[in-house]
């Protein structure tokens, strides 16, 4: 009777154990654990950098385990998988949020980074009909080389397309393995420092009008709505300080990715930034719904999805907001 006894003791002891140190749970002196990704950029990183060094994480009460990624997609399969709670995406994986696969919870700065780059000599989109294009599935690249086909009357049929991080687009773009890559700084600075020549045939300003190009921040489609409010406080915070102190954003962006302040600096000089404020504005006046909007078009013309919902199901902008107040 004793080892029962034991026994069941244990294991309720385990019980609170597991439950204490779950995904999202309060541990006994009551910090929220979550795991946080992201992607080795200005975008992806400046953020919980700032979040890090200021200390807004513990002042929300977060204790955050930040893991890093090279891409959206992954991150959403994760958040899927239950092994993240919260992460980052470009615009091109806007789709992933709009089909259910997770949940919008702040807009972030609005893109400027991706273009289509072509081998040298090579000057037009038109010249690369039967051309190997690099491109990482269903990214900002992606995106902009679809924009991009379009406007110049093409399709993908027009173009061999090969699916490839962008890792291997480096190298491949290197050897002369692929004649253009879908792809964004500042993997390009790096592709750069081997091809200086190579040519940018399209960029997201050609379509800024239409599409806005946001970055963003997603969840669990079930995240915990205090945790979560708790998320955008900081966010939002770390936006104001990023908008007011760039310069210091940017060097506490470099220490977190280890990269020199110059590289971050041109990393930072393709996108432009909000503060909580504007995004508040830019969320209740419908903005915010027309980016994702034209996004979910595009993407529905590109058979990423069936059909364009409502950005309301997916994007979190009211409890964003109600987080500042």
């Amino acid at each position: 009777m004793k080892k029962l006894l034991a026994l069941a003791g244990a294991a309720a002891s385990l019980a609170l154990t597991l439950t204490a140190c779950g995904s999202g749970g309060d541990s006994a002196s009551g910090t929220t654990k979550i795991t946080f990704g992201y992607i080795g950029d200005f975008n992806g990183t400046s953020l919980l950098a700032v979040a890090d060094k200021q200390g807004l994480w513990k002042k929300a009460g977060l204790d955050v385990d930040t893991k890093v990624f090279t891409d959206g997609p992954t991150q959403i399969q994760a958040l899927g998988a239950g092994s993240l709670n919260y992460g980052y995406i470009g615009p091109g994986a806007v789709w992933l949020p709009a089909s259910g696969k997770a949940k919008i919870i702040a807009i972030d700065t609005l893109g400027g980074a991706d273009r289509v780059i072509a081998q040298p000599g090579i000057t037009s989109m038109a010249d690369l009909k039967g051309k190997k294009i690099g491109v990482p599935a269903g990214t900002s690249g992606d995106m902009i080389l679809g924009l991009a086909l379009k406007k110049a009357g093409m399709t993908d049929k027009d173009v061999d397309i090969v699916p490839m991080d962008a890792a291997t687009i480096v190298t491949a773009f290197d050897t002369g393995k692929i004649d253009a890559a879908g792809i964004y700084y500042p993997t390009i600075d790096t592709i750069k420092q081997k091809v200086p020549n190579l040519v940018e045939l399209a960029q997201d300003s050609d379509f800024e009008q239409d599409f806005g190009f946001p970055t963003a921040f997603v969840s669990q489609t079930n995240a915990d709505k205090a945790t979560t409010t708790k998320v955008d406080q900081v966010l939002r915070e770390a936006m104001d300080y990023r908008a007011a102190h760039t310069s210091e954003a940017i060097a506490d962006t470099a220490a977190m990715l280890k990269q020199t302040v110059a590289a971050v600096t041109a990393d930072a000089s393709h996108d432009k930034l909000l503060t909580s404020a504007q995004l508040d504005t830019m969320t209740q006046n419908g903005t915010v719904d027309t980016w994702l909007t034209s996004l979910e078009n595009y993407f529905v013309g590109a058979g990423k999805i069936t059909k364009a919902t409502d950005p309301k199901t997916f994007y979190l902008g009211d409890q964003f907001v109600a987080a500042g107040k």
